[in-house]
């Protein structure tokens, strides 16, 4: 049976982050998440919490097995066995993995919000989806991901390769 595409975004600021979101990735199949894309890495300014290193960011493409909470657990699971702890919400951290979009669904609960609720204002997850997947749309969307990227409000640094 094929699974569910799913993005999801990764994010570092502690340590040596390219190795971190290299060996996050390389997980991944430990979460029932099989890889078929992952977008370049994007040196970004902190949002919110500004007092913190720079982070690392990428965009993956995969296909879930799980169900969304099940994949969410595997991803906690896999900060956890990576050591990543978060003191407080939108703080440094060595690891955070987020989903984006789980097919075409939509989830809000206490735990999970998907499509992610702030993805469309937040260019360090936009300008990754869109090297992915340009021509992605959801119907709640205004337009593509290339589109939404031209008019989101946060800016980030270009695209660091590693």
């Amino acid at each position: 049976m094929p699974g569910t595409t799913t993005y999801l975004s990764l994010g570092s600021n502690l340590g040596d982050r390219a190795a971190i979101l290299c060996t996050a990735i390389a997980a991944l199949p430990s979460a029932h998440f099989q890889v078929r894309k992952v977008s370049s890495f994007y040196e970004t300014e902190p949002v919110d919490y500004l007092d913190q290193p720079w982070f690392l960011n990428c965009v993956v493409e995969g296909e879930s097995e799980s169900r969304p909470l099940d994949l969410l657990h595997a991803l906690r699971a896999i900060e956890a066995r990576l050591g990543s702890q978060k003191a407080f919400a939108k703080g440094p951290r060595l690891l955070d993995i987020d989903i984006l979009l789980f097919g075409d669904q939509s989830i809000d609960t206490p735990e999970l919000q998907v499509p992610h609720p702030r993805m469309l204002a937040r260019k360090f997850v936009l300008a990754p989806l869109a090297e992915i997947a340009p021509h992605l749309k959801l119907p709640q969307w205004a337009g593509t991901v290339t589109e939404l990227l031209s008019s989101a409000p946060v800016r980030f640094s270009g695209p660091h390769r590693v």
